[in-house]
């Protein structure tokens, strides 16, 4: 099968990139099943195990889709998709809002993000492992950590470091931001038991996941998936963290603890030990990693090759949130 997947961004990523590193490791992995891969995506892109189409921004996007492709994997909507005449899928890897009607072929990246908009049709993302550092459950782990956009107030970096703080003596790494931000308003943390490494990828980022006790992750929105669980996870670090959007289904009680209560999470987090490192990264591995996700992908693509229907009806939000912050007390 020739398969076409188009996202306006740069591939590879060097740093975090969620969107492009699982497409890049969709591809691959369908490239390794056999069919034939192509992206259309930004000028300056590169890949070794497909084609590369650059994007011509002054033309149509769909206008630049080759007659020869038999599916397209879009990884967000593009204007004028009534166009399309091949059959494809419309990956949503973020949040849409109120009354915003979605493709009637979306695909979610877990169920509980495809439940609020009234929809099954959904497949987690997926890693090649093999591209990450081999974990080492020998090595000392001195610290927590926090992976992700720091400046981003949804993923409540501010929370992190106070679970931190209401421990006995316990540290923490923020992986995604620094010391003194003033992108969204003055913010700056004084605490010497909290410390920045801003935008981290690759080798560097592997060594601090594979010694950090675990995951801080208390978010105040809906988490449509979070590849910083998976990567967590990987690397042994069990989760702390909100029970709010895919963290339902991805971290169960072998692997994490869930609450919106920073006091319960603190007594969690010191409590980290009783984890088991080797069953967090065997969960990771066995659960999330990119042939399972292309394999899943597959069945949506041979679904509409076929004619047949992901979504009865266009997903649209069910219920607009009452807030911007979910609950946290």
């Amino acid at each position: 099968m020739k398969i076409l997947i188009v996202q306006n961004s740069l591939i590879p990523v060097s740093l975090y990139g969620g969107t492009e590193r699982v497409i890049w490791y969709l591809g691959k992995e369908l490239a390794k099943l056999g069919h034939e891969v192509s992206y259309l995506v930004k000028q300056g892109s590169t890949c070794d195990f497909a084609t590369v189409i650059p994007i011509d921004p002054a033309k149509d996007l769909v206008d630049q889709i080759p007659g020869d492709v038999d599916f397209v994997h879009f990884n967000s909507t593009s204007p004028n998709m009534e166009k399309v005449t091949k059959p494809y899928l419309v990956t949503l890897h973020g949040n849409a809002g109120p009354g915003e009607k979605l493709d009637l072929n979306t695909v979610f990246v877990s169920k509980n993000h495809a439940q609020l908009y009234g929809s099954s049709s959904f497949v987690h993302n997926g890693l090649d492992w093999d591209d990450y550092t081999k974990p080492d459950f020998t090595k000392k782990r001195d610290a927590f950590h926090f992976l992700g956009n720091a400046a981003w107030r949804v993923k409540n970096v501010k929370g992190a470091i106070n679970i931190i703080k209401a421990t006995k003596s316990e540290t923490l790494n923020v992986l995604g931001g620094t010391r003194l931000n003033l992108s969204m308003g003055f913010r700056f943390t004084p605490s010497l038991r909290v410390k920045f490494y801003g935008m981290v990828g690759g080798a560097k980022k592997d060594t601090l996941l594979n010694s950090s006790k675990g995951l801080i992750f208390p978010v105040l929105w809906h988490e449509p998936f979070g590849l910083a669980i998976t990567e967590s996870l990987f690397y042994g670090a069990p989760v702390f963290a909100t029970p709010y959007g895919s963290l339902t289904e991805i971290v169960n009680e072998e692997v994490g603890f869930l609450s919106n209560k920073q006091a319960e999470l603190v007594q969690a987090v010191e409590r980290a030990s009783e984890f088991s490192n080797q069953r967090c990264h065997d969960y990771a591995l066995e659960n999330f990693n990119s042939k399972k996700m292309a394999l899943a992908y597959l069945e949506k693509y041979e679904t509409l090759m076929n004619n047949g229907k992901l979504n009865s009806k266009n997903p649209q939000l069910l219920e607009a949130p009452k807030s911007k912050f979910l609950d946290w007390q």
